[in-house]
């Protein structure tokens, strides 16, 4: 059977205690105790699932749909009782250079975090595990661990962009080989990338104006003191966005170039087609008239005749030829 609940506990003063298994009343004694919160992990829910988990936690409606449809871009929302913040983790596939993008939902209220995720690329086993190897850091609450998914999901983008930049410094290598030597699907793959750099951009673009908020305090259930973190969280985002923007600003020039060279190597490929073309109707012509039946043509009956317009032919080309070659059309 799957599970719904992937990991529910109750953190005090930074450490994980035992609580009761009933939501309602995990969620009281955290209220209680006043120094601990309650944190609830699901995977992908279906409605009926999540409706006891929403009714536990006065989960505001419109909140609960978005994490139940998933496809949301990141936002930040607040409603009376909780905040809703929507991230956009992605994952590099290097086997086949592919970006993907999964989704984790937080909802964030008095004393209680509950992680909603749609996607098999963006496990938060790890997240609570090193936040519980750090008691000093989960003593703060719901707020240390929007701050440490937050943290964990930008520092991936970084990765994730670096992994792009080789590859894309690899097309551009590629794009610039000699005739022969470049793959002959570079404009397929460029494409490609184009899809995997809007991918990012879709993840990490519209996540800047939560951060921001995030760091500039003011948002409710988020503790004050923690507006440095979430401002080097959206510093590093900043600098993931920057270095999406340039990926792609690379991929147009990469593209135009490559548009380009086809554009010459297509002038060149006329050009020598038409200096073919030329070199072989100097000899059709001359062919063709003394393929002509009429009966005066004095040439056809001299001795040297043949050999003369044999020679001609053969001149003409010769110096056709020597042109072409000398203006590099052939």
């Amino acid at each position: 059977m799957r599970r719904v609940i992937v990991d529910s506990a109750i953190y005090r003063d930074g450490r994980r205690t035992k609580g009761p298994a009933d939501l309602s009343d995990a969620l009281a004694e955290a209220r209680a105790a006043g120094n601990a919160f309650l944190w609830v992990g699901l995977h992908e829910p279906t409605e009926a699932e999540f409706d006891h988990v929403s009714a536990e936690f006065a989960l505001h409606p419109l909140a609960v749909e978005d994490a139940l449809k998933a496809h949301q871009r990141p936002k930040l929302e607040i409603y009376d009782d909780s905040l809703f913040v929507v991230l956009k983790p992605v994952v590099y596939e290097p086997e086949s250079d592919r970006v993907t993008s999964d989704e984790v939902m937080l909802f964030v209220g008095d004393s209680f975090v509950v992680t909603v995720r749609h996607g098999e690329g963006a496990p938060l086993a790890a997240v609570r595990r090193r936040l519980e190897a750090d008691p000093e850091v989960l003593r703060h609450g719901p707020t240390a661990v929007l701050y440490a998914i937050s943290d964990e999901v930008v520092d991936h983008y970084i990765d994730v962009a670096g992994e792009l930049q080789v590859d894309l410094e690899q097309l551009e290598a590629d794009v610039f080989a000699p005739v022969g030597v470049s793959p002959s699907n570079t404009a397929e793959r460029i494409y490609t990338a184009k899809r995997q750099v809007l991918e990012f951009r879709r993840a990490g673009g519209p996540l800047a104006g939560p951060m921001a908020r995030l760091a500039g305090g003011d948002v409710p259930f988020v503790h004050e003191s923690a507006r440095p973190f979430f401002r080097d969280v959206s510093d590093h985002l900043i600098r993931a966005n920057e270095q999406v923007e340039g990926l792609d600003r690379l991929l147009s020039d990469v593209l135009s170039a490559h548009l380009a060279q086809m554009g010459v190597r297509q002038n060149d490929d006329m050009r020598k087609i038409s200096a073919w073309a030329a070199m072989a109707a100097v000899p059709t012509m001359v062919a063709g008239i003394y393929g002509m039946n009429f009966d005066h043509m004095p040439e056809l009956t001299w001795t040297w005749s043949y050999p003369a317009v044999i020679l001609l032919m053969a001149g003409i080309e010769i110096g056709l030829y020597r042109l072409f070659k000398r203006r590099g059309w052939l």
